[in-house]
C-alpha cells in the first residue's frame, strides 16, 4: 500500500512565488521581448496555465466515483426509508411517530451531502496514485491543503 506523499503542490496547481510583489519597482530598466517568439510564447503559456487550472480528467473520474458512493448510498436509504416506512405504517405492523421518520431521513439525506465533500476530499489527487478504499489519509492530507488554502487567501486579502 503507497504511503501518501507530502508534496506541496500537485501537478495541475499553480507554482507558490514566495516573493512579494512590490510597487518601487526599477522603471528605467527596458525589458526587451523578441518580437518574432513573443506570439509563440503567449501560446504557451495560455496552453501552460490552462492546464494548472484544470484537474486531470484521471484525478475528475476518481473523484466522481468516489462521490456517487459516498453519497449515493446514504441518499439512497434516505428515499428508501420513506417507502420502507410507509409499508410499515400502511400494514399496521406497528406504529411510527412522524418525527422518528423525519429524523432518520433527514440524517440520511445529511449523511448524503457529507458523502459529497468526503468523496472529493478523500480522493488522491496525484494523478499516477490511487489511494486506498477508504482515503482516510488521502483526506487528511487534502483537508490540511484546503484549510491551508484557506488561511493564505484570508492573510492575503486586504483587511477591511
Amino acid at each position: 500500500m503507497p504511503s501518501p506523499t507530502n508534496r506541496d503542490s500537485l501537478p495541475f496547481e499553480p507554482k507558490k512565488s514566495k516573493q512579494k510583489k512590490t510597487n518601487n519597482q526599477n522603471v528605467s530598466e527596458p525589458v526587451e521581448k523578441e518580437a518574432s517568439s513573443s506570439k509563440s510564447t503567449m501560446i504557451d503559456d495560455r496552453k501552460q496555465s490552462s492546464s494548472l487550472k484544470e484537474i486531470p480528467e484521471v484525478v475528475s473520474k476518481r473523484m466522481v466515483r468516489r462521490m456517487a458512493l459516498f453519497s449515493g448510498i446514504p441518499t439512497g436509504l434516505g428515499i428508501f426509508s420513506f417507502f420502507a416506512f410507509y409499508v410499515v405504517v400502511t400494514q399496521d405492523w406497528f406504529k411510527v411517530p412522524n418525527t422518528v421518520v423525519l429524523f432518520l431521513s433527514m440524517g440520511l439525506f445529511g449523511l448524503g451531502v457529507l458523502g459529497l465533500s468526503y468523496g472529493i476530499l478523500s480522493t488522491s489527487w496525484d494523478e499516477h496514485r490511487v489511494g486506498t478504499w477508504w482515503g482516510w489519509s488521502d483526506f487528511k492530507v487534502n483537508f490540511g491543503r484546503l484549510t491551508s488554502a484557506w488561511r493564505n487567501a484570508k492573510q492575503e486579502s486586504p483587511n477591511e
